[in-house]
């Protein structure tokens, strides 16, 4: 069998056939039927509203549908609350909800999926008169075979984990919709729900609520990595005239963001080598300040957010390892290392932080885990729960298996927490600086795995062990679909019933 499938707008002309198809789909229905008049207002008020599905010239489904305030009613409303008595005086294009009035397929057609195009299409029109949601309470006509035996909601969870089947439930789950309340004489005249209707919502991932309407949002962000080749220094002004040198072409080719990698500024301790390791790690943090102030003003005459790496801070006796997110408009953060390596603790010293939080840009909400935190996952998942979009790392690695470890645990990281990570080291040798003498990495920028990325999981890397920059671009709306729509869902589909994650004391802001 085979048809020319097309939806259009409901016309009143259609009627004759709206109504043969409305009659066989509603064959043990006891109530009213859509009377013309009442399509007729429905068509008048908002037309594009009520769509229409054809098998070649012949009408075989319909969805009805109108704009909403839901603030207007909770969520224990009737059928009857929403219509208005069949005036639809609640329709209004201010609304923020597409409810959904009416949806069938004549029992000839079914099994076409033609079902899913209607939905499909309300789906579309939901984003495209940027609604929050589409909301409307849904049959559960085979419920009174169970009524005697299940609640409603164990009737729910058995259709759910498909133990039974309901032919208008099964369908809307199918659809990426999920219950939100159960209902109680929604329709009364509902004899097969024994008059339960399930309130079911599909939430539009596009959404801007109309007081951030006029605000840019930002979708595709550019990144840019620098993988630096560790070289001698003579001063703090040389290695700024080197970094300068990579912030101007990265900005030049107009990123969002500038990536340093972890102890980018390791050459300086050369004049401290009279020192032992750990002194010289101390003398060196002097330099800190200096590099976080210059690199905001590089921030803001290059017009590019700075992550700048990482560095030692000596502070009230205590020595950590901390970078700087110097933002374009000449805002700085801090961010802190919190584990601590073991060679980091025999040979300098370094105490774990204790601050782990997202940070808030102009190209997206991002955090920042300094090269060993990577590998705890626990972090990462924290600041995803925080609605984290891109994960920067700046690492330093000396050895091609020390550098695989950071590299296969940031990319677990892009998988599990749906989100974009981007890694990048130092290259090189440096002689007459002790502990800094072998260098490997080869940044890159990864993503989840799943049909709107690349299939290894990698958007782009850097050639191995050479000094370059890499520079890709990362499109947000995509984690937004893959939240909702993925193949897998990992951040929606945690078992928080089972377990949980939590920060045992508040991060300092």
């Amino acid at each position: 069998m085979s048809f020319n499938i097309h939806i259009e707008k409901l016309d009143l002309n259609h009627y004759n056939q709206f109504y043969k198809a409305m009659q066989e789909a509603y064959k043990n229905w006891q109530g009213d039927l859509w009377k013309e008049k009442t399509i007729e207002k429905l068509i008048s008020i908002f037309p594009e509203g009520q769509l229409a599905i054809f098998a070649d010239d012949k009408l075989v489904g319909c969805a009805l549908s109108i704009i909403v305030n839901y603030k207007d009613f909770d969520d224990n409303h009737t059928y009857d609350e929403i219509i208005s008595s069949y005036t639809f005086k609640t329709h209004s294009y201010d609304g923020n909800v597409l409810y959904g009035l009416e949806i069938f397929i004549h029992p000839d057609y079914r099994g076409l999926r033609l079902g899913r195009r209607l939905y499909d299409e309300r789906k579309n029109l939901c984003e495209k008169l940027n609604l929050k949601a589409i909301v409307f309470g849904g049959r559960i006509p085979n419920y009174y075979k169970f009524s005697d035996q299940l609640s409603p909601k164990e009737y729910i969870q058995k259709v759910k984990h498909k133990e039974i089947f309901d032919p208008v439930l099964s369908f809307q789950l199918s659809n990426d919709f999920h219950v939100k309340k159960i209902l109680k004489n929604y329709l009364p005249e509902d004899v097969q729900s024994q008059e339960y209707a399930t309130l079911l919502q599909w939430d539009n991932v596009y959404y801007v609520s109309k007081s951030n309407k006029d605000q840019k949002s930002r979708k595709n962000v550019r990144i840019g990595l620098i993988q630096w080749k560790m070289r001698l220094f003579q001063s703090i002004e040389e290695m700024f005239q080197q970094a300068e040198y990579f912030i101007d072409a990265i900005s030049a080719y107009k990123s969002d963001f500038a990536v340093f990698p972890e102890y980018f500024n390791a050459p300086l301790m050369q004049q401290f080598n009279h020192m032992n390791e750990a002194d010289s790690m101390r003398a060196m943090s002097e330099f800190t300040d200096i590099i976080k102030e210059k690199f905001s003003e590089y921030a803001v005459s290059y017009n590019v957010n700075i992550i700048a790496g990482s560095m030692p801070m000596y502070e009230d006796g205590v020595l950590k390892n901390v970078g700087f997110l110097c933002h374009r408009n000449g805002n700085i953060d801090i961010y802190e290392k919190i584990h601590i390596t073991p060679d980091e603790i025999k040979f300098w010293g370094l105490s774990g932080g204790d601050l782990l939080k997202t940070y808030d840009t102009d190209a997206g909400k991002i955090g920042i885990l300094i090269c060993y935190d990577v590998e705890f996952p626990e972090l990462s998942r924290l600041l995803a729960n925080e609605g984290m979009q891109i994960l920067f790392v700046p690492y330093l690695t000396d050895t091609q298996n020390a550098y695989m470890r950071v590299r296969l645990c940031a990319q677990a990281r892009a998988i599990e927490n749906e989100c974009f990570v981007a890694i990048t080291g130092s290259v090189g040798n440096l002689p007459k600086v002790e502990n800094f003498d072998l260098h490997y990495s080869q940044s890159a920028v990864l993503t989840p795995c799943d049909f709107s990325f690349p299939s290894n999981g990698i958007k782009s890397e850097a050639t191995a062990n050479t000094e370059m920059i890499l520079i890709a671009d990362v499109d947000l709306k995509l984690l937004d679909e893959l939240h909702s729509y993925g193949s897998v869902r990992n951040l929606k589909d945690r078992r928080t019933d089972f377990y949980s994650l939590t920060k045992l004391s508040q991060s300092k802001e």
